[in-house]
């Protein structure tokens, strides 16, 4: 699989425009090249720099396999687009919460995830209940 953004490329500083101190809107995506079998995706957004440890940005499940790409600016409801869930980030809103690092550089891993099968968890579901839900679905 091959995830992109039209708003940067691989290695590059995230723009201003996606973190807190700007508009602080979601990041385009896109995607090529899903498995066979695929019915569902689910994407997260982290930051293994944080001085808290791990800190989560974005959690997204039960995307349609239809759909490849995301827009900038996905509203921060729990109910996402095309019948997906966006969960809750470790800002404790639903939904995208840009980089905000309160001091350095930081790295940001954007992992999408090819399921077999929709995950059907509710929106207040945390990172451990949907990795523990997408193991047998990878």
């Amino acid at each position: 699989m091959q995830l992109v953004s039209s708003a940067f490329g691989p290695g590059d500083q995230i723009p201003r425009r996606y973190c807190c101190d700007g508009d602080d809107l979601s990041i385009p995506l896109s995607w090529s090249g899903l498995p066979d079998g695929t019915r569902s995706i689910a994407i997260i957004m982290d930051d293994p720099d944080a001085p808290v440890g791990t800190w989560l940005h974005w959690m997204l499940w039960d995307l349609d396999s239809q759909v490849c790409s995301l827009p900038e600016g996905v509203p921060r409801n729990p109910e996402g687009p095309a019948g997906s869930i966006q969960g809750l980030n470790d800002f404790g809103r639903p939904g995208y919460g840009g980089p905000c690092p309160p001091r350095g550089t930081h790295r940001y891993f954007i992992r999408v995830y090819a399921l077999d099968a929709p995950l059907q968890l509710g929106p207040r579901s945390d990172r451990s209940i949907l990795e523990a839900a997408m193991q047998d679905h990878l």
